[in-house]
């Protein structure tokens, strides 16, 4: 790709270690005996790291949904059709979604942006209008996206990245588990056998169907594993470089991203392999029912917050994590010293 495409390779904002430093000796002056909250230390001592403060504040959490069609769905890859995209757009605006009640819930800065459905919105308020075409292509012919439409997708994602002090995206698109994993077969060398999960929850026979779609994705297109941004290109949907984009702007930003379950994992390990200095920046939520997932975080030395089972996507097991975080840092914040405390350390 050409020269103008080069903003995504520059380095992420660097984590205040010193801070972190401070964060973990002052843990130790807690009424409590060192380590006993086990990675609530860790999560709070990262956003000092990341805030540059021995006393992190979570008052600002910004929630974007990118929704966007695939082509492959004409391969008959999904249990639901492909209006339900559309669909969902405009019940994540209206308030009836999960990612909608739990980001409610929890005070966020909550939009969503239509990155191209292939079916007509009833009513575009409340939705910001970032649309490339109405679907990608359908990978199994050929590449999924143009050099253009792939990058210019990433800058979507990048500029919604806003002044936060936690971001969090989400996904909406029939298809994405598909295209998450060939993304994931591609870029980890995995067989589609190992990458491909049931989704929305597909029977034995379509999950054996979409093994073959993804099969013959890589075959046509020939990804080379070292190569993210033409794997994204060719295998990817406009959401997935739209989060792609976001995770790298944020991370540059210095802002943290909590990462949801498969499909933004998919743009997390693109993101990191354009942009190494990206991973830092990086919270992992929670690891998803697709049984690929505990593969992809272990190829990321990730560790996820939590594990419930969830497979639902738009962001959702993220905004779940977040009181998680809120208690790790109210803990760090306002716990007793010994001293204060007048209780006798070890």
């Amino acid at each position: 790709m050409n020269d103008n495409t080069k903003w995504h390779r520059q380095p992420a904002a660097i984590i205040d270690k010193n801070s972190r430093a401070q964060a973990a000796g002052y843990q130790n002056t807690l009424t409590k005996p060192p380590g006993s909250l086990g990675e609530l230390e860790s999560i709070a001592i990262s956003f000092c790291g990341y805030q540059g403060r021995v006393k992190p504040q979570l008052n600002k959490v910004n929630v974007r949904v990118f929704a966007g069609d695939h082509g492959v769905c004409a391969q008959g890859v999904s249990a639901f059709p492909q209006i339900v995209t559309t669909q969902m757009i405009e019940n994540f605006i209206r308030g009836g979604a999960a990612i909608s009640i739990l980001s409610k819930q929890m005070g966020a800065d909550f939009k969503v942006l239509n990155m191209g459905t292939a079916h007509k919105l009833i009513s575009t308020d409340g939705v910001e209008d970032c649309a490339i075409a109405p679907c990608t292509n359908d990978f199994t012919q050929g590449a999924a996206m143009s050099e253009q439409q792939c990058m210019t997708a990433m800058a979507s994602g990048r500029d919604s990245v806003t002044d936060c002090d936690l971001f969090i995206g989400g996904e909406m698109g029939i298809g994405n588990t598909t295209s998450a994993s060939a993304l994931f077969s591609a870029l980890l060398t995995l067989t589609p056998e190992i990458t491909v999960g049931p989704g929305t929850g597909v029977d034995t026979k379509t999950l054996q169907h979409k093994c073959t779609v993804v099969r013959k994705a890589l075959e046509v297109n020939h990804i080379n594993a070292d190569d993210p941004l033409e794997a994204l290109r060719c295998l990817g949907g406009f959401e997935i470089a739209a989060l792609t984009g976001a995770y790298i702007g944020a991370a540059q930003k210095g802002i943290p991203v909590l990462v949801d379950g498969f499909i933004t994992t998919a743009a997390a390990l693109i993101a990191c392999r354009l942009n190494p200095s990206v991973s830092d920046w990086l919270i992992f939520a929670h690891q998803s029912a697709e049984p690929a997932h505990a593969l992809v975080l272990e190829s990321l030395y990730a560790k996820p917050l939590l594990n419930l089972g969830l497979r639902l996507g738009e962001g959702s097991g993220a905004a779940v994590a977040v009181p998680l975080i809120k208690s790790a840092l109210a803990l760090h914040n306002q716990m007793a010293t010994f001293d204060a405390a007048g209780v006798s350390d070890a």
